[in-house]
């Protein structure tokens, strides 16, 4: 009994074992494409191509280049242009999730059950096919020229948000509504409880929606290159960047592209960091709860 009980031991183990070396390998693998970018983004040699994975030498011209340079892509202005997008689109779209969520989880009314299923089939549909009804749209309101795109962006980012509610919903739905009805009982109105209620014990759905609200914005590129077309001075990071592959750009630009995908990581790791104590903090009070 006691060497079948040993040998069940060791046999747990080694699963056990060759399931942290296959994380390790995946870990690696996952790891390695981020290691190679940040490596390129100091690469001394110009061009695209190289017949070693590690640099010949190393230098931070690159970033130098990227950020002062502003007779061929002005990365600066592209990376404001882009901050202030992701950052209005945020703001707005995080309301309206939150908002149209509750609303569906805590109140019942006429087409709710309608508007929930129309939402959920709109949803399969990809949203570029109706870029081309936005653009006309946005061009019939004055908003395809000049600084206005900026607005016409932020516009289109946030007007879709509302259909994405099912997963904030979902959380909602697991807040007791016998929390609700207890604050009604003294006084308080659907804001106030919205308020000061359900949103302190929904912080892990609001650091989500939050986090997916900012990142939209700041990695679209396929309608912000329908909208921007050739106005050079609203471009964002992502048709910067991928003006730098181009065939004219390459040579001299691609340790800079580098460089510019480590930047634009930047405010995505900031807010990632910021808000994660946050997300801590609301798990552990729901498990207290």
């Amino acid at each position: 009994m006691g060497n079948q009980l040993d040998l069940n031991k060791i046999s747990t183990r080694k699963r056990i074992g060759n399931l942290h070396l296959l994380l390790a390998v995946l870990a690696l693998i996952w790891v390695l494409p981020i290691v190679w970018i940040v490596l390129t983004s100091f690469r001394a040699e110009p061009g695209a191509y190289t017949k070693t994975f590690l640099p010949q030498g190393y230098t931070i011209n690159n970033y130098v280049k990227l950020l002062t340079d502003r007779n061929v892509l002005n990365f600066p202005k592209m990376f404001m242009n882009t901050l202030i997008i992701s950052i209005c689109s945020c703001i707005v779209s995080t309301f309206f999730v939150l908002s149209v969520a509750y609303s569906l989880s805590r109140m019942r009314f006429a087409f709710r059950k309608t508007y929930m299923n129309l939402a959920m089939i709109l949803g399969l549909f990809p949203g570029f096919m109706t870029m081309i009804a936005q653009y006309f749209i946005l061009k019939a309101m004055g908003l395809t020229e000049g600084s206005s795109i900026r607005l016409g962006l932020i516009l289109v980012y946030c007007a879709c948000t509302g259909l994405g509610f099912q997963i904030s919903k979902g959380f909602f739905d697991t807040i007791p509504r016998s929390i609700d009805e207890a604050a009604i009982m003294d006084g308080a109105t659907q804001w106030q409880v919205f308020r000061r209620i359900t949103m302190p014990l929904a912080k892990p759905i609001v650091i989500y929606t939050v986090m997916t609200a900012f990142i939209a914005p700041w990695v679209d590129f396929i309608f912000a290159k329908v909208l921007c077309r050739a106005n050079a001075d609203q471009f964002t990071v992502a048709i910067g960047l991928w003006n730098m592959l181009q065939k004219e750009y390459i040579y001299q630009w691609y340790t800079c592209f580098a460089a510019g995908a480590v930047l634009i990581s930047i405010p995505i790791v900031i807010l990632f960091l910021y808000m994660q104590r946050f997300y801590v903090e609301g798990m552990s009070g729901a498990v207290k709860g």
